[in-house]
């Protein structure tokens, strides 16, 4: 029986290592009552500080032309609090994709101001900041997927 699991798993990593080599997000097998169904994030690419961020979906609002995100000394980045997610998911900037952010760089934040949305099981879930200060650094994008405990915001407390 051990055995039978043992080539079960090989040939799961081996689809894992097929899925990773050609950039694959999701992959489903059936063979008889079989039936495999594998799903990752896709890799997000690294944002340095300083770069000028273009939204995902459509032009850009009128007005709202891009996001400049400051770059952040060492000295500055000590005092500051972070926001992080407290779930695996999907991060939203929006409530819809024709809705202002919630959080902005340079926007003020209470402790009960919603900040983001993070999808978890087909749940929308409401970030807040639970903290006061001025928004300096958004650290995802639109659409990325995040890990429970993930810096998303820094902000300077009041």
């Amino acid at each position: 029986m051990a055995e039978i699991e043992n080539t079960d798993l090989d040939k799961i990593k081996k689809l894992v290592e097929i899925m990773e080599q050609n950039e694959l997000v999701e992959l489903e097998i059936k063979h008889g009552d079989d039936k495999v169904f594998l799903k990752r994030c896709p890799a997000q690419p690294v944002t340095p500080p300083g770069a000028v961020l273009q939204p995902e979906y459509g032009p850009p609002p009128s007005g709202r032309a891009m996001i400049e995100m400051p770059a952040v000394t060492p000295k500055e980045q000590q005092n500051l609090v972070d926001i992080k997610s407290p779930i695996v998911g999907t991060f939203y900037a929006t409530p819809s994709p024709d809705s202002e952010p919630y959080a902005e760089i340079g926007k003020h934040v209470e402790p009960q101001t919603v900040v983001c949305i993070i999808e978890a099981m087909k749940v929308m879930n409401e970030i807040k900041a639970d903290t006061a200060g001025t928004i300096v650094e958004i650290l995802v994008t639109n659409g990325q997927a995040v890990e429970y405990g993930q810096v998303m915001f820094r902000v300077k407390p009041d």
